[in-house]
């Protein structure tokens, strides 16, 4: 037993260099990996500081390749590391749920960074935002759409590196009775809503910005989410809808090919009232009104009633906003002038008295 002991105390001093060499290497790989990222980095966005949409994706991947890089440096470790390194099975396992997570959140950042470089190119602060308004659209829906399947595919590779994980999965999978239905049920709303943003995204029936007509209610578009869409109404209140509702329900878009719009202005008048001086005041509020944007300016009689005459007014304005403005000011003017000039054909009710009759008049002859 004596003459063992010198080997003993050799191979555990070996274990103990072998060992000490694969720390030091591991802390030299994770040194180096952060240099290269530092190098990288600083060229990366120098090259690309003139393509906005790849300097935001190399933006968003800074903080994901920091962690990224010394993971993949040291996962070269630990792969030439001997077996009888302490551990060394739990710290390979270790380091390649660190590397799906880090390479998973790479996926997620560069997929937004993909959406906020692309969409920084088509500003919706101009004039004519139509076409930069669908492009947000498209942008924010797809991007979202392909950051839940990268999180969905980055869960799953982690979860396959259990041994355990896989055989609960398959027997789920094999089992696909009772528990295959509830999961179904349960996940339905999901992948609906899913299933919903992409055809809300490539079909394109309403975007950022847009106006729609909602249950009675007017409002613009202010985001678009994986799920629901929020509203924004004219008194300043938030409308969430669901986007499956978009799918199974008609609703009205104002702005779906332009936002140019035609109001329309009504008023009951008498019928004695000429309508040459109420045409003037129209055609004179519209021009002096900058909400005008000079394509229509018409009134007509639209309604004749037994007591009075409906008139409507059509003004035209480059959108909804606008016009409102537009028709009040119009309203105001038609007021205005038939309460100074024509009061006397502001709509009345007439009532017609007769005389007494001859019986009454025999009546109120006698003494």
């Amino acid at each position: 037993m004596n003459r063992n002991f010198p080997e003993l105390h050799a191979l555990i001093s070996w274990a103990d260099d072998s060992s000490l060499r694969i720390l030091m290497a591991a802390g030299v790989a994770v040194l180096l990996a952060l240099l290269v990222h530092r190098v990288s980095s600083t060229v990366v966005l120098r090259l690309t500081r003139s393509m906005p949409v790849a300097y935001r994706t190399v933006q968003h991947c800074q903080m994901p390749a920091l962690l990224l890089l010394p993971l993949i440096a040291l996962q070269a470790v630990w792969q030439i590391a001997p077996n009888t390194f302490p551990l060394i099975g739990g710290v390979r396992h270790a380091n390649v749920l660190l590397l799906l997570t880090g390479l998973t959140w790479l996926g997620l950042r560069a997929a937004r960074g993909v959406a906020q470089g692309v969409i920084s190119l088509y500003p919706v602060d101009v004039e004519d935002n139509l076409n930069a308004r669908r492009i947000h659209t498209q942008t924010r829906m797809l991007s979202r759409t392909a950051m839940f399947i990268i999180l969905l595919a980055g869960l799953s590779l982690m979860l396959m590196t259990f041994p355990g994980a896989r055989q609960i999965g398959a027997s789920l999978l094999a089992s696909a009775g009772v528990v295959g239905l509830v999961a179904g049920i349960a996940a339905r709303p999901i992948f609906s809503n899913l299933i919903a943003g992409l055809q809300i995204a490539l079909a394109q029936p309403f975007r950022i910005d847009d106006v729609l007509i909602i249950q009675g209610e007017w409002g613009r578009v202010e985001e678009i989410t994986g799920t629901y869409v929020v509203l924004k109404i004219w008194d300043e209140r938030r409308m969430v809808i669901p986007l499956q509702w978009f799918i199974e329900n008609p609703f009205q878009n104002w702005t779906r090919k332009s936002a140019q719009i035609i109001g329309t202005v009504f008023i009951w008048v008498d019928y004695r009232m000429p309508l040459a001086p109420l045409r003037e005041a129209a055609q004179r509020a519209c021009a002096l009104a900058p909400e005008w944007d000079k394509r229509l300016c018409l009134l007509q009689v639209v309604e004749a009633g037994e007591r009075s005459m409906q008139l409507r007014v059509l003004v035209t304005s480059s959108n909804s906003s606008l016009n409102w403005d537009l028709r009040c000011k119009v309203r105001e003017a038609l007021v205005d002038v038939m309460q100074r000039e024509y009061p006397q054909h502001l709509p009345l009710m007439r009532a017609e008295l007769a005389g007494p009759g001859p019986a009454d008049s025999m009546a109120h002859a006698e003494p």
